[in-house]
């Protein structure tokens, strides 16, 4: 089972100063900032994922990409760009259309010629054919009930531009392996892609739309897709990561798949922050006065008075560093944390976990690379570097979580 992440160019600063905030001199992101599979001492994952919408944009909207580094990319190709020489284990790059950037659109924007030439100039490994998202999911649809016109229209739109796709890249001679892509509204329908895809061709088929399903209409379909996949076909899981469901997902000819989870869980979950082997935490959050939208606003609007906020925020990292170091006491620092929550949003209430968290003391007992330089910063809810940085440390565990449940998979 393999794991790829989704690149959105997200990468660290290791010379950043967590104590004055501060980048170095004349510092080049390009040049000096690391990447999750550079950060670590060993990648966290058996590939990467580079979708055209993040690097070309859309008709409707720009990618994550500057142009500088657009043009990076197709001059470099993609091995040098992301630097993935000398790593201790060969990554793959599969390169997608990024569909969840013009779902909102009639036609997806890119024909199966762009996408191919985007693939081929960048030198990526795997490419997926062009595909238009599917949103909605029945576990069951009767016989008798009428298919939503919109839900027959993208997966006819996705089968027949995988069909292009296949064609051309036999026709090109094409250097990465191509995949096809299975959109559908319910298991019986995403059964079908896969049959009309193998037809066409594809040994290799990734699973679209899938992202807001529940693992048991994920698994649901999975078993209804056995009765017509061909016992060489490879099914990839676009956006899933189950970790406790892998083995099942593998027994269904699952071979891969790609997730941003373990990195946005970081900054964007309210609890589930920081990745322990066995359960997760949630992080502490100092926020910065001068970096905050809700303090700003609050002090702009002088409800809050700044200074106020800047004295919580100083002592709350004093007394979390102090802690840290064995020179505070734990009651202590939650007061101060508590206190200056209930400043700038006082209806959380953290104590409990920030009690759970600062007790425990994981960041001690990871021994990933993360945690063993930057020590107790890492808990912090504060600033792209510090929420970054604690992504990437949840990479590593989830890579760690993954490779326990295979194991024991192959132990049973």
């Amino acid at each position: 089972m393999k794991f790829f992440f989704p690149d959105s160019q997200d990468q660290i600063d290791p010379a950043f100063d967590f104590i004055t905030e501060e980048k170095k001199a004349f510092r080049i992101r390009q040049r000096d900032d690391l990447y999750a599979h550079e950060a670590l001492e060993e990648p966290p994952f058996d590939g990467l994922l580079v979708s055209k919408a993040i690097v070309d944009g859309t008709m409707s909207g720009t990618g994550k990409y500057t142009v500088a580094q657009r043009h990076r990319l197709y001059r470099e190709g993609a091995e040098q760009f992301f630097r993935l020489s000398g790593q201790s284990r060969d990554l793959q790059i599969m390169g997608d259309c990024g569909a969840f950037n013009y779902v909102a659109e009639e036609y997806p924007p890119y024909t199966p010629d762009e996408v191919i030439d985007f693939y081929q100039e960048t030198g990526l490994h795997i490419g997926i054919s062009v595909d238009h998202v599917i949103f909605g999911f029945k576990p069951v649809t009767p016989a008798d009930e009428p298919k939503l016109p919109e839900w027959t229209r993208r997966q006819e739109i996705t089968l027949d531009l995988a069909a292009e796709f296949w064609k051309l890249c036999r026709l090109r001679k094409v250097d990465f392996t191509p995949m096809g892509v299975a959109q559908g509204w319910d298991p019986d329908s995403y059964a079908h892609s896969v049959a009309v895809l193998q037809k066409i061709g594809f040994k290799r088929i990734a699973l679209g739309g899938m992202v807001p399903l529940k693992t048991a209409d994920i698994l649901l379909s999975l078993r209804r897709i056995a009765d017509d996949r061909a016992s060489k076909t490879e099914l990839h899981l676009l956006g899933i990561s189950r970790c406790e469901q892998v083995l099942e997902f593998e027994r269904y000819g699952v071979t891969s798949f790609d997730s941003t989870s373990a990195f946005r869980q970081a900054f964007k979950d309210d609890k589930d922050n920081y990745y322990a082997l066995d359960r997760n935490y949630v992080a502490v959050r100092i926020p910065q006065v001068d970096g905050s939208p809700r303090l700003r606003k609050e002090i702009s609007a002088g409800r809050i008075e700044q200074d106020l906020a800047f004295e919580h925020e100083q002592k709350c990292l004093h007394l979390v560093r102090s802690y840290a170091d064995g020179n505070a006491d734990l009651d202590e620092v939650v007061d101060a944390l508590c206190a200056y929550e209930k400043l700038y949003d006082p209806k959380k209430d953290h104590r409990a976990a920030y009690r759970e968290t600062l007790g425990d003391r994981p960041w001690e007992k990871c021994p990933c690379a993360i945690c063993k330089r930057i020590g107790v910063e890492v808990i912090l809810f504060r600033g792209s570097e510090r929420n970054k940085s604690r992504g990437f440390h949840n990479l590593y565990v989830f890579s760690k979580k993954l490779d326990r449940e295979l194991v024991a998979g192959s132990i049973a």
